[in-house]
């Protein structure tokens, strides 16, 4: 670097300065540097620059499963999402540390930040640590959460109107006939929760056209969705629709109905929530409401890299959209 400085006839700073693109350089006099570099075969000295910026150049994933030990990075929810994440995150040149919480892990996420492992940190999901969450959130800027934007809250989101696209889901029923529709789903997850405010909110402003709600409560995994579906059914109670907080659940669901010789979407319609790939190859395929996961993985590393150069980066919330199949057909008379 001090050649190139010579040969330019400019200070070493100057030349680092110019080399890391920084603006405060005149263009001409950064074009002659960066010209003086190549022909020299310069090779910056990445190590070293990060060493004394105290960069990593890797941003921490992280997934906590506190609400649902049993859930896999296999759940096809993590895999689509955790792929665009890799996309992005690499085509930044960054490197990616993933780590899977479960329970009864304390201090999870203050011990992930105190380990200097990345230089910013990506958290998918709240599960049930939005108050670890917070906490660690007012002294630890570089921290983007995919999750559901509570009321109060200090730590920045990124997701989808969950409470939107549950209202259009259950207002889609409710327009095709449907009378009594359950809700299925986990409300001790915040995303889960604002998907069942969506729900109450459609059937409130339904008025007499359909029940009050009614929630089957199901953990997130394929089994334990089914077999709640099928217990639910033994008991006995009428229904003729079900809005799942998530696709896997309206998948399994769909599975317990046909187990137990209801067909859907002729006696039971279903209506799910992600858009999972599998969801339109399933039968029947299964109407649901879209996250734009691509597009949410890109805001995520967008905002943590902002944040990670010190700005004060707002939440933000994508719009979700009903995507309408074969699972929710209007009731035949």
């Amino acid at each position: 670097m001090a050649d190139i400085a010579r040969l330019a006839g400019v200070h070493v700073s100057t030349v680092s300065r110019a080399l890391a693109g920084n603006p405060l350089v005149e263009s001409t006099q950064r074009e002659k540097i960066l010209k003086i570099a190549q022909d020299r075969g310069y090779v910056p000295n990445t190590a070293a620059a990060n060493l004394r910026l105290r960069r990593t150049q890797t941003l921490s994933v992280v997934i906590p499963l506190h609400h649902e030990a049993g859930q896999a990075l296999t759940d096809p929810f993590f895999v689509s999402m955790l792929g665009h994440l890799a996309d992005e995150i690499t085509q930044r040149g960054y490197g990616m540390y993933l780590k899977k919480v479960l329970p009864p892990a304390t201090n999870w996420l203050q011990g992930l930040v105190q380990s200097h492992r990345a230089d910013g940190v990506i958290v998918i999901g709240q599960s049930t640590e939005h108050a670890a969450i917070e906490a660690v959130s007012k002294t630890y800027p570089p921290l983007v959460v995919w999750g559901g934007h509570l009321q109060q809250q200090s730590y920045c989101t990124v997701g989808s109107d969950n409470v939107g696209g549950a209202r259009a889901a259950v207002e889609h029923l409710i327009q095709s006939g449907r009378k009594r529709i359950v809700f299925m789903g986990d409300s001790n997850i915040p995303e889960m929760r604002l998907r069942q405010d969506g729900y109450r909110l459609a059937l409130a402003q339904a008025s007499r056209s359909a029940t009050a709600d009614v929630q089957i409560p199901s953990h997130m995994t394929a089994d334990a969705a089914y077999e709640a579906m099928r217990a639910y059914i033994r008991e006995g109670e009428k229904f003729d629709a079900v809005f799942a907080a998530t696709d896997v659940i309206a998948i399994s669901a769909i599975r317990a109905l046909a187990a137990s010789g209801l067909s859907v979407p002729k006696d039971v319609a279903v209506v799910g929530f992600d858009d999972i790939p599998m969801s339109a190859y399933t039968n029947p395929p299964l109407t649901t409401v879209r996250q734009d996961l691509q597009r949410g993985a890109k805001i995520l590393v967008d905002l943590v890299l902002r944040r990670i150069d010190g700005e004060d980066t707002p939440s933000a919330t994508m719009p979700a959209e009903l995507i309408v199949r074969e699972s929710s057909g209007a009731r035949r008379k």
